[in-house]
């Protein structure tokens, strides 16, 4: 019998559970768990249900069972003589949605019929911070844990729900957790023991935050150590933080503008800083883990993906780098031996994770900012027009299927549910199964 547990232990997380309780799964891969998922769809096909939800969001859906959560926002909209007042202070990109008022809400759908169950409002901000038009006031995936649902707003705030009560447990949204996102909040939150971990990294403060995730209040804060361009612009970051391990110790791997970090998970000591040795600032993409390595993207201006080998070392040492058709917005997805990249612009290359060796590279029609999702042994990629192209992974591309649905603007990654995907567009929200 102690065999057999130690096995299990040895398993990739989303292979002995069948729950979806943080953006990219279980273990941070995209890898789903084993099932018989649809490979072609539209809207005439393989539609279990379409469901319109209230308001408007990026953040994906979580599921645990088959429990399913989903965050989004209420936008009042502001008037044009309030938005050319208010944007004069803008210093970023003119290309922002700018609201009177924002409701940020917590919803519970029934996973037979796309029915909103349950819509609870967690927060609501006047005149909040705007946010780009390519990102929402609801980005950020909320982690389900346990029958508690985690909520991170970026600096809008943060809670905890019971989904059992539905009652609000904590609110946390006190001022030493504000900054300047510039373009709205996008790093998702982890949980980590007894912590709720996340990025706070804007323009005018940079930090990492760990929270109890019974109380809500604040276990540890860390400030970035990293020496920052003079353009606070540069300095803003939106990634979502890892857990790995090396020599028995948890390490927190976090992508900041201009550096990748390393933390103790337990209290925020920082373990090692390492400069990306180019410009790199508004991380999106999340790292990922596997062979003993990580692997980053710099992110925006010119990106290259990273690859370090962690495991056995103090500090984590380069083993290539990949400085051509790097995304700023999709995360790396690793397949066995086969690292696959896909850039905004449709860019897909796949690399062997251990050399870096490019296999191919080619190009996908359309623009991408979800992260593919691996299932049923194929690559899974949603463009922003709602299309989803699936691959066969290997040594060249092989296109199996492209599937649309409502052509509106697909930013939210796929979340699997038994056999099926859920999927969030700008329009709708569907299960889709055969």
């Amino acid at each position: 019998m102690q065999y057999f547990f130690y096995f299990l232990l040895l398993l990739p997380l989303g292979v002995v559970s069948a729950n979806w309780q943080q953006w990219r799964g279980p273990n941070a891969s995209g890898h789903a768990p084993k099932g018989n998922y649809p490979k072609t769809w539209n809207p005439k096909l393989n539609i279990q249900w379409k469901s319109n939800l209230p308001g408007r969001g990026h953040s994906s859906p979580v599921t645990e069972g088959s429990n399913i959560w989903i965050t989004t926002a209420l936008e009042t909209p502001a008037s044009e003589k309030e938005k050319l007042e208010r944007l004069k202070k803008n210093d970023g990109l003119p290309s922002v949605t700018v609201l009177s008022k924002v409701s940020l809400h917590a919803l519970q759908i029934d996973p037979d019929s796309g029915e909103v169950l349950q819509n609870i409002k967690v927060f609501e901000k006047k005149q909040p911070q705007w946010v780009h038009k390519l990102n929402s006031y609801a980005s950020p995936t909320p982690v389900l844990e346990n029958q508690r649902l985690y909520l991170h707003f970026g600096a809008f705030g943060n809670a905890c729900i019971d989904t059992q009560s539905h009652e609000i447990i904590w609110k946390n949204n006190q001022s030493d957790l504000w900054v300047m996102h510039e373009n709205g909040p996008g790093s998702s939150p982890i949980i980590w023991q007894d912590l709720m971990i996340f990025h706070l990294d804007g323009s005018d403060r940079q930090s990492v935050v760990a929270l109890y995730k019974d109380t809500g209040k604040i276990a540890w804060q860390t400030k970035r150590s990293g020496e920052m361009r003079d353009n606070p612009q540069f300095q803003k970051s939106y990634s979502t933080p890892v857990i790995a391990h090396s020599m028995g110790q948890p390490i927190l791997i976090s992508c900041a503008a201009d550096w990748v970090y390393g933390y103790n998970p337990a209290n925020g000591r920082e373990l090692w800083k390492i400069k990306y040795g180019i410009l790199g600032f508004s991380n999106v993409a999340r790292p990922v883990l596997g062979h003993g390595m990580f692997f980053i993207s710099t992110c925006f201006m010119k990106g290259e993906i990273h690859a370090y080998r962690y495991e056995g070392l103090e500090v984590p040492k380069l083993v290539w780098k990949m400085n051509k058709g790097a995304p700023k917005i999709p995360s790396p997805t690793l397949i066995g031996n086969e690292l696959y990249v896909i850039n905004d612009g449709g860019i897909l290359s796949c690399m062997d994770a251990l050399s870096g060796e490019l296999h191919w590279r080619e190009r996908l029609d359309g623009e991408f900012s979800a992260s593919p999702i691996y299932a049923n042994r194929l690559l899974y990629l949603s463009d922003r027009a709602g299309k989803t192209t699936v691959i066969r992974p290997g040594k060249s591309l092989q296109i199996v299927s492209e599937n649309e649905l409502d052509g509106s603007s697909h930013m939210a990654t796929l979340a699997p549910l038994e056999d099926s995907f859920l999927v969030r567009t700008n329009e709708a929200f569907y299960r889709i199964q055969k």
